[in-house]
C-alpha cells in the first residue's frame, strides 16, 4: 500500500536505486518527498530525473556504491544535506504545479495561432 511504502521510505536511512534500465524512476522521487536520501544510477534517465539532489554512480561499481554507503551512513551533516536537496528538488515534480505549466504553454500556442 502507499500507507506502508511511506512508512519504509521514512524509516529508511538512505534509499538505493541501482536501476540499469529505466523509463522515468519515480522511486527515487518518492523516497526524496519522504526526505529519504537517494544513491542513483547514472544511467538512462535517472540523472535528469533526480538532478543535483541525489549521488550518482554506475550501476555496476559496487566498490563505488559501498563507499557512497558508508560515507552518507557516517556523515550525519552530508546525509541531512541530501536530505534537504532532495526535498526541496521534488517540489518541481508537484501534479499541480505541472498542470499550470502546460496551461501556460497552450495559452501561448493559442495566442501565436491568433496573431
Amino acid at each position: 500500500s502507499d500507507e506502508l511504502l511511506r512508512r519504509y521510505y521514512n524509516a529508511a536511512d538512505l534509499f538505493l536505486f541501482p536501476s540499469r534500465m529505466e523509463g522515468f524512476g519515480y522511486a527515487p522521487l518518492e523516497a526524496m518527498a519522504c526526505g529519504c536520501p537517494t544513491i542513483c544510477s547514472n544511467a538512462t534517465s535517472i540523472p535528469e530525473t533526480v538532478g543535483q539532489a541525489s549521488v550518482l554512480l554506475p550501476p555496476d561499481d559496487p566498490e563505488g556504491w559501498a563507499r557512497s554507503i558508508r560515507d552518507l551512513l557516517d556523515d550525519h551533516e552530508k546525509r541531512e544535506g541530501l536530505r534537504m536537496k532532495g526535498l526541496d528538488w521534488v517540489k518541481r515534480y508537484d501534479w499541480k504545479e505541472t498542470a499550470r505549466g502546460f496551461l501556460g504553454v497552450y495559452r501561448e500556442t493559442i495566442d501565436l495561432g491568433g496573431q
